[in-house]
């Protein structure tokens, strides 16, 4: 992306993206973010429900994304989710650096059919995380939808923002649980945008 004005100078080209490789006696996981991207993704976990939502992710939060994940799927997919959240959240966090010029904030509702999901999030350096989605489905598909709750700690917890996640009505496990991560990723893609020139805290960090 090129970015133009007195934070940048003029014309110079600022990359925000990043590769993280995390590699445990349970899973080998390679992720790599372009927040300033177009939406492309390419992704391979083994898990066919999570693909389909990193690809959604990637679309709606314009985020280049690469997932490449190999993990204890036969057990189950318990740590490939884990670590591909922690692995994209720390990967979300050095690519957008010292984070001056973001918006920091974003919210989202987002309305699948009966369901509607809320998401707010501040990059705020301090990580915390309430998921407030009860689902009367334990699985869509093969995929355990609990999963999804733990997938958005990782990523907090490692990206070190603030995460908010409501669910205001619905019924359908793949309806709620797809709406959390397309209102996740509108949040992000508003949060991250350069907006400003300084940085959005008076402490001076985040």
């Amino acid at each position: 992306m090129l970015l133009r004005g007195p934070l940048y100078g003029s014309g110079r080209s600022v990359s925000r993206s990043a590769d993280i490789s995390r590699e445990t006696s349970e899973t080998a996981v390679s992720v790599r973010v372009d927040v300033d991207g177009t939406g492309q993704a390419h992704v391979s976990t083994g898990v066919g429900f999570l693909d389909h939502m990193l690809t959604l992710f990637a679309r709606h939060s314009r985020f280049d994304l690469s997932v490449e994940a190999r993990g204890d799927i036969h057990v189950d997919d318990h740590h490939t989710t884990e670590d591909i959240g922690i692995a994209l959240g720390l990967a979300l966090h050095e690519a957008l650096g010292d984070k001056r010029g973001v918006a920091r904030y974003g919210h989202a509702y987002v309305p699948m059919d009966e369901s509607l999901l809320r998401v707010a999030l501040d990059l705020s350096g301090r990580p915390f995380c309430v998921y407030e989605v009860q689902i009367a489905g334990t699985k869509v598909g093969s995929f355990d939808t609990e999963l999804v709750e733990h997938f958005c700690r990782s990523l907090a917890f490692n990206g070190l923002f603030t995460l908010h996640v409501d669910l205001i009505r619905g019924s359908n496990s793949h309806h709620i649980l797809e709406a959390v991560f397309k209102a996740l990723a509108l949040s992000l893609h508003a949060a991250t945008r350069i907006v400003r020139e300084d940085l959005p805290s008076t402490k001076g960090t985040l």
